[in-house]
């Protein structure tokens, strides 16, 4: 691995690691793979986990049976509350053919079909008609992509006039030395791009056309995430190294285990965020200025 991870490289490590998700993150039951945001009055893990789902849905504003596209969709859990909470008709997208088969098996026990659909596609380079969402929806999956201007280019294509993206993801606080590298360690074994500042985001999506609405920063909030993720990581590294000697195990399969140590020693030295974004795609196309002549 070169630390540029294709396509095939982002679904091997969703496939390889599933099982780690079912076991560490209640994917059972939560049916998600990202943060969850901790409030005061939070309970448990997977409150905290839906209560993502809720703050980003807070985000996007009043949004009524809208038409959604769930970019990088995991196992569906996204997909379904947004079908319970506002009726909305969502296709989720992801690239991993394991998550794609867990969330049409959710489906089927869900009977969600008439408002829920799930494919096997790249967000930045769909098989939609132009104009075909109210809202794009991205947990978590666009720090996947190391094309961030392709993937604003292909929301302001598929997004109606006024349609709205909204996204949770982590970003690099700018202008700090990573003495331990604990960012690039961390994201070779999540299959991440490098992760790059809010502002540049920002930037790269303004570059195609999107206008940037509100930010959110949610760092404090999925703290108990980011240290329950290191303790688990603890636990399971002699058992994990145990079994990779007895094992031939996958790639990423073996490494995971220490994502949890990294990203949490990155936080604690405040290398990255975690922050909500909105972006709008204006009602009118914007009108060129006539070029002057003689």
């Amino acid at each position: 691995m070169n630390g540029l991870f294709s396509n095939r490289d982002i679904a091997d490590y969703y496939n390889q690691t599933q099982q780690h998700y079912q076991l560490w993150w209640k994917l059972g039951k939560a049916l998600a793979v990202h943060y969850g945001i901790w409030y005061q009055n939070t309970r448990t893990f997977v409150e905290a986990l839906q209560n993502t789902n809720l703050a980003l849905l807070n985000l996007a504003g009043n949004v009524v049976n809208p038409r959604v596209l769930d970019a990088g969709c995991g196992v569906g859990g996204s997909s379904f509350y947004l079908a319970h909470t506002c009726g909305a008709k969502v296709t989720g997208i992801t690239l991993s053919e394991k998550q794609l088969a867990y969330a049409n098996q959710q489906l089927a026990r869900q009977k969600l079909a008439h408002l829920v659909d799930f494919k096997l596609e790249d967000y930045t380079q769909t098989s939609f008609p132009d104009h075909t969402f109210d809202l794009i929806w991205a947990i978590e999956s666009v720090t996947s992509t190391r094309d961030k201007i392709k993937f604003g280019r292909e929301v302001y294509r598929i997004l109606k006039p006024g349609g709205i993206l909204v996204l949770a993801d982590y970003f690099k606080v700018p202008n700090l030395f990573d003495k331990n590298n604990w960012l690039e360690k961390w994201r070779l074994t999540w299959s991440l791009a490098p992760i790059i500042t809010h502002d540049e985001f920002v930037t790269a999506m303004e570059s195609e056309r999107m206008k940037f609405n509100k930010s959110l920063d949610v760092t404090r909030e999925i703290t108990p995430t980011s240290r329950r993720m290191y303790y688990a990581s603890m636990a399971a590294a002699i058992p994990s190294l145990v079994y990779n000697r007895l094992h031939n195990t996958s790639h990423f399969g073996k490494n995971h285990y220490k994502s949890g140590i990294y990203q949490y020693k990155a936080l604690r030295q405040g290398l990255w965020e975690y922050r909500l974004l909105r972006f709008v795609k204006p009602d009118e196309p914007e009108i060129q200025s006539p070029k002057k002549t003689g």
